[in-house]
């Protein structure tokens, strides 16, 4: 986006180079920087209505099966304030948070809660999980999914609070806490945590930090290594690290804060929360090299009450298991298994076919 700007505002210049340089053109000149400037956040304001656009939908997919809410929450405030002695410097962060309640629910019962951190160094929950929705809240799961800091779709001072393995943990655990301190019907002794990608890598540094708030998780192809990711991804990538204000500094300029932020590297903070960790070998995205230094770590820590699966070279790479296909709803079975045995909602899948009904309608 940055580099488009700069592409445009040189295309303006090109035919009046001498006229922006005369004395007496100064407004010119500062009007083409203020038009650059607009037109640099142009990106952001488009992604503010693909946001709205995409929760209208929400209601289209889901809202038969589900009562869906999205309300205003706080977590923690930013690591590194722009100025510390500003107005409002210090408070809570505001962000919104997804809510997704089956419409049979009985508001006499007690139901568990699925906490759901959505992908992506910059991305959002998004409709992309519509049918793994459909399925969780046709179990009787409610489920509850942040849009933690650094998310898109609500402007560019969101999208650069951004603080990747730093307070968008908090952030996540805090829509856990909002929902057990607002909905009676939410069982606070029945709370797991999943997620895939970054929020696979959310997940397991909850259960790492908070222990005591989930009873069980799965991190899907979570990332686990960031020092490895650095060496592996291309300079673009890496920027997306070293320029965020919490972190500030390349993975070779500080590589015990990239370590700090890498799960692999903090096996040892894992107590017992029983995890199941799904990784492909042919992941696009998050190298298998990463999820299996985490395994091994696990192991070299001595830590048991975890399981894992290496797929080999399933389809779909990154989202092998997130996909539409056959083999992918019998993994997701799979991952059900392992939450239903801790958590125990109402109406737990006993086949695939359950699973394609409920998030498809046919089977």
């Amino acid at each position: 986006m940055r580099r488009t700007s700069y592409l445009f505002i040189l295309l303006l210049l090109i035919p009046f180079p001498k006229l922006v340089s005369q004395p007496g053109n100064i407004e010119l000149m500062n009007a083409i920087r203020e038009l650059g400037k607009n037109f640099s956040t142009l990106g952001h304001r488009l992604d503010v209505i693909e946001k709205k656009v995409d929760d209208v939908y929400w209601y289209n997919k889901i809202g038969d099966i589900a009562y869906i809410d999205k309300v205003y929450i706080t977590g923690p405030p930013l690591a590194k304030e722009s100025n510390p002695t500003g107005q409002g410097a210090g408070n809570p962060l505001k962000f919104w948070n997804y809510i997704f309640i089956p419409k049979n629910a009985d508001p006499s019962r007690k139901y568990p809660l699925l906490v759901f951190p959505h992908g992506g160094v910059h991305a959002n929950f998004d409709t992309y999980y519509t049918h793994i929705v459909r399925e969780m809240v046709s179990q009787g799961y409610i489920v509850t999914a942040a849009e933690y800091r650094g998310s898109t779709g609500y402007g560019k001072a969101m999208f650069d609070n951004i603080d990747y393995g730093g307070l968008e943990i908090q952030d996540v655990d805090a829509s856990r806490n909002y929902m057990i301190d607002n909905y009676s019907i939410v069982d606070s002794g029945r709370v797991g945590i999943i997620g895939w990608s970054h929020g696979g890598y959310i997940a397991l540094f909850n259960i790492f930090e908070y222990p005591e708030h989930y009873k069980v998780a799965f991190a899907g192809v979570p990332v686990s290594d960031l020092i490895a990711r650095m060496g592996y991804k291309d300079q673009e990538y890496r920027d997306l690290f070293s320029g965020q204000p919490a972190i500030g500094k390349t993975a070779d300029e500080n590589v015990a804060e990239y370590r700090k932020r890498s799960p692999a590297w903090q096996t040892g903070k894992y107590q017992n929360t029983p995890l199941l960790i799904h990784t492909n070998t042919n992941d696009e995205d998050v190298n298998v090299l990463e999820v299996e230094h985490l395994i091994k770590s696990l192991k070299a820590e001595g830590k048991k009450n975890f399981s894992y699966e290496i797929f080999q070279n399933m389809p779909g790479g990154h989202s092998f298991d997130r996909m539409d296909y056959m083999e992918a709803k019998e993994i997701r079975l799979k991952i059900y298994n392992h939450l239903n045995k801790y958590l125990n909602p109402p109406k737990p899948f006993k086949s695939v076919r359950d699973l394609q009904k409920a998030g498809y309608g046919f089977n």
